[in-house]
């Protein structure tokens, strides 16, 4: 009885291979018994048996997997392959696996990741993406959702060239990593208030915003932090009795950052795909289902079930703390000035009103409140000279007389210029400088101005400088 079928072949034998390959030779020789090959093998006596009757009919080679070198029978198939790189090449190229990998299942085509990674690998579609050891110890989450909710802004070219320039803000909570996103053309006070209004009205009000030191937050003065300075988004926080939080590194709102890594990832993509091009398409993209895809994805239960969010309730007037406000004092006709234009302030009239100060707010909807403690007062808007004026400067009589300069491209009538009086003629004494006093007509009664006063002879002033003439 002879072992070696294959002798002078080389066999390709796995590690596990050529351990079974050794015990069984020892039963072979009669080293050891079937039980004890079993109990080294951890196989049943059974299954040593067949092994070792393979092992005599075929050789060494008998105990090689009977798939060496040969195709797997679960493999994909061959057209379906083909499809996926040729769909991936066309619009998915710049599509990492994981994610290219759900884009393709929304077409029909059910493939898992690694699959694909390893079709793209062989390919030379994609390359393996090293990370490094962070040598830092990251903090751990909060234990409960709303216990703090981190917040930023991200200025990135989220359109790729096609349309509007836009901005990205997220919140997101610290336990759960619940998103709320929202694009704005720019990262200024009021589209944060709008932010955390939407996030108020989805969950309540969070103990603690995570933020940090943009001059939005915190006031700097020469590149100095002044924390005690007021701020219009601090001072809202404070009255919804929210806890402000700067963070003085960006690693330290590190879960808010990494979510703008993958928003730049998969959201610039879907924008391409939807092929938005505005700020409305991009947050009606937003709405439509990539928020909920988003947290069904990324979001994980938090250590607590409770929720820390407290309810906004009728304490607190969210329409008035959102706002921008400004201090202006009331002037004796009851007219307050705010950005150069000029408000009146109608009845009633309280107590304090005339030379008091009242608070101005900008609300988010555009429209503009004053308040002087806690009344609201009623007031309009009168037009200013230059509105009036239509924005330009007063013209001259001569620029406003029938006689004027001609309009470019039209000639003059001398019969009518003869006709025409000329507004820059000097009548009566009239300086004819402005359009509210014009030169009487010919036939009207004349300037009544009055020369310097001069006594008359006789006049009692005169009378020592007559007598003394006389002597």
């Amino acid at each position: 009885m002879s072992t070696a079928s294959n002798e002078g072949d080389r066999i390709p034998m796995s590690q596990r291979e050529r351990d079974r390959l050794r015990v069984l030779h020892s039963v072979l020789q009669g080293q050891r018994t079937q039980a004890e090959a079993a109990r080294l093998l951890r196989l049943t006596p059974r299954q040593v048996r067949r092994l070792v009757q393979r092992l005599q009919q075929g050789g060494d080679a008998a105990l090689v997997h009977g798939l060496r070198g040969r195709p797997s029978n679960h493999r994909k198939d061959a057209k379906l392959r083909r499809q996926v790189l040729r769909l991936y090449q066309k619009e998915f190229h710049d599509f990492g696996p994981t994610f290219a990998a759900e884009k393709l299942a929304e077409r029909g085509l059910e493939i898992s990741a690694d699959t694909l990674r390893r079709w793209l690998l062989a390919e030379g579609l994609w390359q393996r993406q090293r990370r490094r050891d962070q040598h830092r110890s990251r903090r751990p989450r909060r234990s409960c959702f709303g216990e703090l909710v981190q917040m930023d802004t991200s200025i990135h070219d989220w359109t790729q060239g096609r349309g509007e320039y836009m901005v990205l803000m997220h919140r997101i909570d610290d336990a759960t990593s619940r998103l709320l996103a929202r694009f704005y053309d720019a990262d200024t006070v009021l589209n944060p208030m709008d932010l955390l209004l939407r996030w108020l009205q989805a969950f309540g009000r969070p103990l603690a915003l995570y933020t940090d030191r943009h001059r939005i937050f915190e006031v700097q003065d020469k590149g100095q932090a002044l924390s005690d300075a007021p701020r219009q988004f601090g001072r809202a926080l404070r009255e919804l009795d929210i806890e402000l939080i700067r963070a003085r590194s960006p690693q330290a709102k590190g879960r808010v950052e990494r979510s703008f890594g993958t928003a730049q990832d998969r959201v610039v993509k879907e924008m391409r795909l939807a092929k938005v091009k505005t700020i409305g398409q991009a947050n009606a993209l937003l709405d439509g289902g990539l928020l909920a895809k988003h947290n069904r994805l990324f979001a994980v239960p938090p250590r607590d079930s409770g929720d820390a969010h407290r309810a906004v309730g009728t304490a607190f007037n969210v329409a008035a703390i959102l706002t921008v406000q400004e201090r202006r004092t009331v002037s004796n006709d009851y007219t307050v000035r705010f950005e150069n234009r000029h408000y009146p302030l109608d009845k009633p009239i309280y107590p304090g009103e005339r030379g008091g100060k009242v608070v101005i707010e900008v609300r988010l909807d555009g429209s503009m409140a004053i308040r002087l403690g806690v009344h609201y007062l009623k007031h309009h808007e009168i037009a200013s000279r230059s509105d009036a004026l239509g924005g330009s400067a007063p013209q001259t009589p001569r620029s406003l007389a029938p006689g004027g300069p001609t309009p470019e491209g039209q000639k003059e009538n001398p019969a009518s210029k003869e006709a025409e009086s000329s507004g820059v003629q000097p009548t009566g004494g009239r300086s004819g400088r402005t359009s509210a006093e014009p030169y009487p007509p010919d036939g009207e009664a004349e300037d009544t101005k009055k020369g310097p006063y001069r006594p008359a002879a006789d006049h009692p002033w005169r009378r020592g400088f007559h007598a003394k003439r006389k002597d």
